[in-house]
């Protein structure tokens, strides 16, 4: 079934919440607390920067959020592609892990994202199959897709 071309708008709120008095008179003087909303009944998602760029380890990063999203958008596809495949998906779990480098002038990048999916099939499913999904799911996921830099994948198949 061809689909016709859509845009999709996303909107969200990023709310400083770090300021502790003196807003940011210097480096120091400030939290990088930040609360993530978007709409009407979802959960806040509390965010900070990095601990070594003096965030708060008990809340998000960027850098966290950046991976999760990308983890997040394989899984889904993979888990259509499998359903329309007839590959039965018991479980899903994916120990994804991003790369980023800072420069000297304190810049930085993502150099790459592995994404380490280990799935588990109903037994009698096809693991061959079920392992070449993951190929059509990088090449459909919306955020890899939209990342300058290479999104690997190591999966690992198995039965119940």
């Amino acid at each position: 079934m061809a689909h016709m071309a859509k845009t999709h708008y996303y909107s969200v709120v990023v709310e400083w919440t770090g300021n502790t008095g003196a807003g940011t008179s210097g480096y120091r003087n400030y939290e990088r607390r930040h609360e993530i909303s978007a709409g009407t009944g979802k959960p806040s998602i509390p965010g900070s920067s990095d601990p070594v760029f003096r965030g708060d380890a008990t809340r998000w990063s960027p850098e966290e959020l950046l991976v999760a999203s990308i983890s997040a958008c394989h899984k889904l596809w993979y888990l259509h592609l499998c359903a329309d495949a007839g590959i039965v998906v018991l479980a899903y779990i994916d120990h994804a892990e991003g790369v980023m480098e800072e420069t000297t002038d304190g810049s930085g990048c993502f150099k790459r994202v592995i994404l380490r999916p280990r799935v588990t099939v109903a037994a009698g499913c096809d693991i061959e199959k079920a392992r070449g999904l993951h190929e059509s799911a990088h090449a459909k996921c919306f955020i890899a897709r939209s990342v300058n830099f290479p999104v690997l994948h190591e999966a690992e198949i198995g039965t119940d």
